[in-house]
């Protein structure tokens, strides 16, 4: 497989070739590496590449079967692993415990192979840290690639995996999706626990996920990362079937609302407005109906 193949695939069109004898988890992972030693200099996505990657021991099975994955520095924890939050407060940090995600991570087959960049204790939507400097935005290296999620949005934008871990507590999954041009959902509390060792202080506000290209790769990643274990302080009722067969299924009509007043003291951009037009005309001949609304509060009321 050259390069550019690697890089036009997502998550489960790799696991696919990787399932069917195609390709290997190694080979992979070897081109994970040669998208890294190419385009990571420019952009600074990733901290670390392990010197071991290519010796991960993970079998190719499961839903992302010998998919290259890349863990956010902050959040679920590899044991062992160097996790150093963007802060030089914790240089040199390693935990000594594996996390249910990255437990539930391997199981469904993906290769960890390094670390990404976060601003420090991820408590910023930009993407820079005094430790690990700046991270650019693959399409515009002028610009930010957001954050708290900053490296894992840009190594997945630009080619290095297909999908990342990522976290979200106050939009550090949907803003680097949004300003990289990915996918991004934060899970409902619950859905994807933080244990044993990361039980979140802001009480199942942050929650951890990933970031990916394809709507089919985040159905599947919420299959194989959602699930309760012991001692997790916050549960909820599993889907009655897996979120993957929701996307052959109709949807019937939605009614949608679509704000375009702002939300704030600051006005909206033209551009985000048309973009709203763009995808609120979209909706509309896919059969939905789309209905323009005011929030029902002000925004302002919750900084006074």
């Amino acid at each position: 497989m050259r390069l550019s193949e690697y890089a036009d695939h997502d998550a489960t069109g790799l696991a696919s070739l990787v399932k069917a004898g195609e390709v290997t988890g190694l080979e992979l992972t070897q081109l994970a590496r040669a998208a890294h030693d190419e385009v990571n200099p420019r952009i600074n996505a990733v901290i670390e590449f392990y010197d071991d990657a290519e010796t991960v021991v993970v079998a190719d099975e499961g839903i992302f079967g010998g998919v290259p994955f890349l863990r956010k520095d902050i959040g679920a924890t590899e044991s062992g692993r160097l996790q150093e939050q963007g802060s030089r407060l914790f240089k040199g940090y390693r935990p000594r415990t594996d996390s249910h995600y990255f437990r539930r991570a391997r199981h469904a087959g993906l290769r960890t192979i390094g670390r990404t960049t976060c601003p420090e204790l991820g408590t910023s939507g930009m993407s820079e840290s005094i430790l690990n400097g700046v991270t650019a935005n693959p399409w515009n290296l002028e610009r930010s690639a957001g954050g708290s999620s900053s490296g894992a949005a840009a190594a997945v934008a630009s080619g290095i995996t297909p999908i990342a871990h990522a976290s979200d507590g106050g939009g550090s999954i949907r803003i680097p999706a949004s300003w990289c041009g990915l996918v991004g959902l934060n899970p409902s509390r619950g859905r994807v626990s933080g244990g044993p060792n990361n039980q979140d202080a802001s009480f199942g506000r942050t929650r951890e996920f990933v970031l990916c290209r394809t709507v089919r790769d985040m159905a599947a990643a919420l299959d194989v990362l959602s699930g309760p274990h012991p001692g997790d302080p916050f549960i909820i009722v599993q889907p009655g079937r897996p979120c993957v067969e929701e996307l052959s299924r109709p949807t019937g009509s939605l009614r949608v609302g679509a704000a375009q007043t702002k939300w704030g003291g600051t006005d909206v951009e033209p551009q985000i407005l048309q973009a709203v037009d763009t995808i609120a005309s979209l909706l509309e001949d896919m059969g939905h109906l789309v209905t323009e609304i005011d929030p029902p509060y002000d925004p302002g009321e919750r900084t006074r």
